[in-house]
């Protein structure tokens, strides 16, 4: 079986390359090795074709259920906001990135789009793979939107590592001094430490309190 190729160990030269677009039969075969690879690591939710080495415009996305994108192009992207996201190619490390909540996909087996939908509601018409849905977590629509994006990126030959947004760093308050003590909280986790060292953290969605 092949393996997601780490980048941070192993040159990959289809990392930055735009793939070849295929027939639906090739992409479909392709796809299905891409789901085995993924259920034997367990610990993603989405795959390239060439993270493992196979020149295809293929991906599939795992999320709410089993999503497969052959030769897919995004046609309309709405709602943005700001992302964490990591990546199988490079592991242990994560970006700010800038994403759409909602997104409409064509792919090479679809009659029309897909909308992959974070929103709560879909408010302009719109319709397709998430309607009738509404049921579902919106992080988990959400992450599945985003997800989808992540890795037709991957298919233009683009990385989390080009996407990456540098955050504008945080302007002091000037009521608070470098050195006093502060109390920082992101979900159930809190720390006290001298404002001056909390401002990286406040980059990282910790909040002060």
């Amino acid at each position: 079986m092949r393996k997601v190729i780490d980048c941070f160990q192993e040159h990959n030269p289809l990392i930055n390359k735009k793939l070849r677009n295929v027939s639906v039969e090739e992409g479909m075969k392709i796809a299905t090795e891409l789901f085995e690879i993924l259920n034997e690591r367990g610990d993603g939710i989405g795959l390239a074709a060439n993270q493992v080495g196979i020149d295809a415009n293929v991906a599939v996305v795992n999320v709410r259920e089993p999503i497969i994108l052959i030769n897919p192009v995004i046609e309309d992207q709405w709602d943005e906001i700001d992302y964490y996201e990591g990546c199988l190619s490079w592991p242990k490390r994560g970006v700010h990135t800038k994403r759409y909540k909602n997104v409409i996909v064509k792919t090479e087996q679809a009659e029309s789009g897909w909308y992959f939908s974070g929103a709560e509601e879909n408010s302009d018409g719109k319709s397709g793979w998430d309607k009738g849905n509404m049921k579902q977590d919106q992080e988990n629509r959400i992450l599945e939107a985003i997800c989808v994006q992540h890795e037709i990126d991957h298919l233009n030959g683009i990385s989390i590592v080009d996407k990456e947004v540098k955050l504008k760093p945080i302007v002091m308050d000037k009521k608070i001094g470098r050195n006093e003590l502060v109390t920082i909280k992101k979900g159930d986790a809190v720390k006290v430490l001298k404002y001056k060292k909390a401002q990286k953290f406040l980059n990282d969605d910790w909040i002060l309190e």
